[in-house]
């Protein structure tokens, strides 16, 4: 399986939106929280280019946010790119 980063506040709702997402695909993922770290925070804009969180990365690809996620899973395409045989 392939390796999955999201970067998250605590506060977000998107970001535990997300995180049930991948959970209930029984994704193991990386969470960094960038609330409080701006190095992190810093690495996360340099990577997506974006400012806000939930930023979701699957190996170097970047998937995107909550609403980019839940879109890829809607289209079946999540499952490809996780390489997971079950439709969830």
């Amino acid at each position: 399986m392939p390796h999955v980063t999201i970067y998250t506040t605590m506060i977000c709702p998107y970001c535990s939106r997300a995180r049930h997402l991948l959970q209930r695909k029984g994704v193991v993922f990386e969470e960094i929280a960038v609330d409080h770290d701006r190095e992190q925070m810093a690495v996360m804009r340099r990577r997506s280019r974006r400012h806000t969180v939930p930023q979701i990365f699957i190996d170097d690809l970047h998937v995107g946010g909550y609403d980019d996620l839940a879109m890829l899973d809607a289209r079946g395409e999540l499952d490809r790119l996780l390489g997971s045989t079950d439709a969830g």
